[in-house]
């Protein structure tokens, strides 16, 4: 057993504190309103841009088209006819006009021609004979247009 005398603690001596930060070191309070206000202009900005898309995208997906077509077959008869099938969807009693072209082996059109949609019935199918400058290698719908009432 040790029966040295216990040294007494000693109190450190307090530190001096600082009444204020010096000037200019850790930055100014208006640029912490200013920082604080730009957040909150981008927060604002992202959420009216994200709500701009959102109802873009919605109003673009829940559109009903009224004239709705395809080329599912085509096959070249000749240098200057080509025979395709026009298939569309539609609301009944609505009429209008697709527009379909062709393209030769080298990628340019080489005919183009609007076929008229009747307002009868929800659908229309009918093979239709599209004139070419030469052959056509290709039967692509460009669209369908609705008759303006």
């Amino acid at each position: 057993m040790d029966h040295s005398p216990t040294p007494a603690p000693q109190q450190a001596a307090p530190a001096a504190v600082p009444a204020a930060a010096p000037a200019g070191r850790y930055g100014r309070t208006d640029d912490r309103a200013a920082d604080r206000r730009l957040r909150v202009a981008a927060v604002v900005c992202g959420v009216l841009f994200l709500g701009l898309i959102g109802w873009l995208g919605s109003s673009y997906l829940l559109r009903e088209t009224a004239l709705n077509g395809t080329v599912p077959s085509f096959q070249a008869v000749s240098d200057t006819e080509l025979q395709l099938q026009l298939s569309v969807r539609k609301s009944a009693g609505t009429g209008g006009v697709c527009t379909v072209r062709s393209q030769g082996a080298d990628g340019a059109v080489v005919g183009q021609s609007d076929f008229q949609v009747p307002a009868e019935g929800d659908s229309y199918v009918k093979v239709v004979t599209l004139r070419t400058t030469a052959r056509g290698t290709t039967a692509e719908l460009l669209g369908c247009t609705p008759d303006g009432k």
